[in-house]
């Protein structure tokens, strides 16, 4: 059966003079194209967590490494959009304490410590000749790459045991492994977890 699930599309961090050289925008309408929107992810076909499951391999969700209660858009809601004139920097404020939440999201405990699999698109962190041994694992395609990162809890850090070659940009696989809660912050974005990939593997919607 499947499970519907959404995910968050990235807000781009506005540094100082970027919302300055949308002259053609208003502050509200800048805004509201950044503010994340609810998109399809990858179906992944996984039972609720404290179902019984005949593998010890557990299939998540990216809604369930997010924690019951925690609210993404927190700072935006308080901030009236319609209220706010060209440059007005309270938007650029909002903004900018909403990417830092982002790069700060909680995590899930109740999913520490289990063996995973779970579906997602490959960012390298590396190009070397023996083969990608690091990545992230994102849940919509062009995060970090063609828009900014989603939360941290919506970023996995992905560690093979050893170089896999045929691993490319965007590409979708399931990768199976113990999760664990730790931060990485790299160049292409900040992860509030990490998964020792056991196993990558080309992404289909139905469960093997």
């Amino acid at each position: 059966m499947n499970t519907r699930t959404t995910v968050l599309v990235g807000l781009s961090f506005l540094s100082g003079g970027l919302l300055s050289q949308a002259m053609a925008q208003s502050v509200r309408e800048t805004a509201r194209e950044l503010v994340p929107q609810i998109q399809p992810a990858l179906s992944s076909e996984a039972p609720p967590l404290g179902a019984s499951a005949p593998a010890a391999v557990r299939t998540l969700t990216w809604e369930q490494l997010i924690p019951a209660g925690w609210d993404p858009f927190k700072e935006l809601k308080a901030l009236n959009l319609d209220s706010l004139k060209d440059n007005d920097p309270r938007a650029e404020e909002a903004l900018k304490k909403i990417r830092k939440m982002w790069d700060n999201a909680p995590i899930n405990p109740s999913v520490l410590g289990l063996s995973v699999r779970l579906p997602g698109y490959v960012v390298p962190l590396e190009d070397l000749p023996e083969g990608m041994k690091e990545f992230l694992l994102v849940p919509y395609f062009g995060a970090c790459i063609h828009s900014p990162p989603p939360p941290a809890n919506q970023i996995v850090h992905v560690v093979l045991a050893k170089p896999a070659k045929r691993l490319r940009l965007m590409d979708v696989v399931w990768v199976t492994g113990p999760l664990s809660a730790t931060q990485t912050d790299s160049h292409m974005g900040v992860a509030s977890y990490r998964i020792e990939a056991r196993q990558v593997a080309p992404y289909n919607e139905k469960k093997r």
